[in-house]
């Protein structure tokens, strides 16, 4: 991974909180150039540090409203045929490997709860999926 400085940090921090604020004005924010801001968001994005830019939506007005987190135990070896199997459910948004209990963690979006309800079921008819624990998202706490 390469090396970030702190005026990398505080400006893929500013980028986080709203990556449509412009180059004079992070310059300004950071105290330094607008050559600075665009030389380093180009040298962030063509490092693979920063993958993309995306939209935030309001929990209430985004079609995908129902959310949740899942975690999944997976039995022995098979991690990687489940994950195979996780990734072809397009409501599974993220899926990420983790320690402790569970080997999986997914985050789902549905438009509504019986969508939920049937991704849950898809979810553990996969075979080498042994246990898993779904908790819904109500609301955010950071926004």
């Amino acid at each position: 991974m390469p090396n970030l400085d702190d005026l990398d940090r505080r400006l893929l921090a500013a980028l986080r909180a709203d990556a449509r604020e412009s180059v004079a004005s992070l310059s300004r924010r950071l105290n330094v150039t607008r050559a600075t801001v665009n030389s380093r968001i180009d040298r962030l994005v063509s490092n693979g540090t920063v993958l993309g830019f995306s939209v935030r939506i309001r929990e209430d007005r985004d079609p995908s409203f129902i959310r949740a987190i899942a975690f999944v135990e997976v039995e022995g070896r098979s991690t990687d045929a489940v994950i195979s199997q996780l990734r072809g459910l397009p409501e599974i948004h993220e899926l990420h490997t983790t320690n402790g209990g569970w080997d999986l963690v997914a985050d789902i979006r549905t438009d509504s709860l019986s969508n939920f309800d049937r991704v849950l079921a898809r979810m553990r008819n996969v075979e080498g999926v042994v246990n898993s624990e779904t908790s819904l998202l109500l609301s955010s706490a950071l926004l």
